[in-house]
């Protein structure tokens, strides 16, 4: 909506997104994927610490250390996981979304 010079309101103009770049959609797929199984993966790791302690099983074992580098290699290896699987969801997502757009259309974003 324009509204002439004088006006406050800005110019809206509305845009169609017909495609979208799959080696870009799967990148950024695989980051987001990356950020999320860290942050779920060390509240688990807190979690599982926890009621370890609280069981005493650490201490029954070779120590805390042991459960602890434990811990953070299962964190490292659930982010690669994550991240391979996001990647190659995104990847497939993005494909799909460009069949869709192409016999439906795309979506319509307003850009300021």
């Amino acid at each position: 909506v324009y509204e002439g010079a004088a006006s406050n309101i800005p110019y809206m103009e509305t845009k169609e997104v017909r495609h979208v770049d799959v080696w870009s959609a799967a990148k950024l797929c695989a980051a987001i994927n990356l950020v999320i199984t860290v942050i779920i993966g060390i509240i688990g790791a807190v979690l599982a610490l926890l009621n370890l302690s609280v069981v005493g099983t650490i201490s029954g074992l070779t120590g805390v250390g042991t459960g602890i580098v434990g811990l953070i290699i299962s964190i490292v290896i659930l982010a690669v996981i994550g991240m391979i699987i996001g990647f190659i969801v995104g990847a497939i997502v993005a494909v799909i979304y460009n069949l869709a757009a192409g016999v439906f259309g795309g979506l319509k974003v307003e850009l300021e």
